[in-house]
């Protein structure tokens, strides 16, 4: 049996799960509702505020699918009911973020600003700067993996350098740090 799979999903007070006849779960909740199309094979039942996520047989195929669709059920029902947040912290002089609605604005050290359209799902604020810390924006969405595709898209705008640590990196990564040239000694 698949760790993941076999366990049971408790559902908070608020947030309702309903399975379609095209195998599609939907999970409505205070922070939005949330859809994803799971495997004929594979089977959800929800019994009193517990939903379960079962496999017909121990095929390969039937277990690897068991603990991914658990798993994205679960995503769904956390980000409907309390919501997922991540943050991202810009490292380097001149280094700004402002968020104007749904279109952040970057200034990274190009010679030209770089604006970045959100979608409509994923709501950014840019935290206020203290003098000696670093811009830090704030992204949150009910969708974890649209989150995590921003968040990326995000940082591939200027990655960290792995000499000085300059760019945008996520609150608490610890990055790979390389020495600097070296004199050499004759």
């Amino acid at each position: 049996m698949s760790r993941i799979g076999k366990l049971p999903v408790n559902l908070p007070n608020g947030v309702a799960v309903s399975v379609s006849d095209d195998h599609v779960v939907k999970v409505k909740g205070p922070l939005g509702e949330l859809s994803q199309k799971i495997d004929p094979d594979i089977e959800v039942s929800v019994d009193g505020g517990v939903l379960t996520v079962k496999r017909p047989t121990d095929q390969p195929r039937h277990r690897s699918m068991h603990g991914l669709y658990r798993a994205l059920i679960h995503n769904m029902v956390v980000g409907v009911s309390e919501g997922y947040t991540v943050k991202q912290e810009l490292v380097g002089v001149g280094y700004r973020v402002e968020v104007n609605g749904q279109i952040v604005i970057f200034s990274l050290g190009y010679s030209h600003d770089i604006q970045f359209q959100l979608p409509k799902e994923v709501k950014a604020e840019a935290e206020p700067v203290k003098k000696g810390q670093n811009p830090v924006l704030v992204l949150k969405s009910a969708d974890k993996q649209l989150l995590g595709m921003v968040a990326a898209k995000v940082r591939s705008l200027r990655k960290p350098e792995p000499y000085k640590g300059k760019g945008i990196k996520f609150v608490g990564e610890q990055l790979r740090r390389k020495a600097g040239k070296s004199a050499s000694a004759k």
